[in-house]
């Protein structure tokens, strides 16, 4: 008898978000749908505006109001979209973890860094005030912030960018959350810190069994970190696979017109810097969303059927799928 594969920790499927903006309603995500394990990483990269936050929001039931939701995000067994506020606000926190993208306004200017880290386990864990304030301290150490015993009663405004992304982290795994969403971690960190709080996330999946969910403009962290990748585009999944087969393949002229953009060290001939590559274009707002690809106006392999429909995922090699009608091969 064969055993049945057991769920996964996340299942999103043909998920659909629907924002109310001056312009009327906008579509915001299309058709977004994958699978998140225990212990997995997985990464989300795009463009500014591609729908990378707006998945994550969208998972964690923060999205703004009127907003509309179609399609399902099952955590754990339970069915997200139809929860109750008291209900997610059970799981926010104590199973799911969420590093958001700017630290400044993600903390409460009105709070010491030490009770900011202690709400959550005297909510979610029961511990005393002297109990949340040691854990606290644990916390902070994890995260390798500098002085660490004087940064519990400082504010958030005595803190520089990198101090309050290292609280915030503290803050998302307080409660040793299933699932952590890391949206631009380490935005405000020097390279040598981005390593090490990338590090420290990789080895508590590793050692914890908690799933990995991580947003980020930079290629280079995404191959190095997560063991697939989506690349967002328009608010819908255009290419993914194992970080590696897409990354080696750039099958997708989006994927491939990323990878080209990405600054590289050195100078070219005669000691003139090369020019980076760009691509031609812009990303087309929420509410100009075209029927078709939302990548046609700024495609070089662009045919009319490409701007009528949403063009199906086609396999271009074994658990690697694109969103598009002429992919490289």
């Amino acid at each position: 008898m064969t055993l049945a594969e057991p769920e996964p920790l996340l299942q999103v499927s043909d998920l659909r978000v629907t924002l109310d903006t001056a312009r009327g309603p906008a579509t915001a995500l299309r058709e977004v749908a994958f699978t998140l394990g225990r212990g997995q990483t997985l990464g989300l990269i795009g463009e500014s505006g591609s729908g990378k936050s707006i998945t994550a929001l969208a998972l964690m039931g923060l999205l703004p109001e009127g907003a509309q939701v179609q399609g399902s995000v099952r955590f754990g067994g339970s069915e997200l979209t139809t929860l109750d506020e008291p209900a997610l606000c059970r799981i926010r926190g104590r199973r799911i973890g969420m590093v958001f993208q700017e630290p400044m306004t993600a903390l409460n200017p009105l709070h010491t860094i030490g009770r900011q880290i202690a709400e959550p386990l005297r909510l979610h864990r029961g511990l005393s005030a002297a109990a949340a304030q040691a854990e606290a301290l644990r916390l902070l150490d994890q995260v390798q912030m500098p002085q660490a015993a004087q940064r519990l009663g400082a504010w958030p405004h005595q803190l520089s960018g990198g101090q309050r992304q290292r609280v915030v982290l503290a803050i998302a795994l307080s409660c040793g959350p299933e699932l952590l969403l890391a949206d631009e971690p380490t935005t405000a960190l020097d390279v040598t810190t981005q390593r090490e709080v990338l590090d420290l996330i990789q080895t508590l999946c590793r050692d914890s069994g908690m799933a990995l969910l991580l947003i980020s403009h930079d290629l280079g962290v995404m191959a190095d970190r997560v063991q697939r990748v989506l690349v967002m585009y328009g608010g819908s999944v255009v290419d993914r696979g194992p970080t590696d087969a897409v990354f080696s393949r750039l099958a997708h002229p989006y994927t491939r017109g990323l990878h080209a953009a990405r600054p590289r060290l050195g100078q070219g001939r005669g000691g003139q810097r090369p020019r980076l590559a760009t691509i031609a274009g812009r990303v087309p707002a929420l509410a100009d969303l075209p029927a078709g690809c939302a990548f046609a106006g700024r495609c070089e392999r662009v045919v009319p059927e490409c701007r009528r429909m949403l063009p199906a995922e086609t396999p271009v090699a074994p658990g690697h799928l694109v969103r598009c009608l002429r992919p490289w091969p």
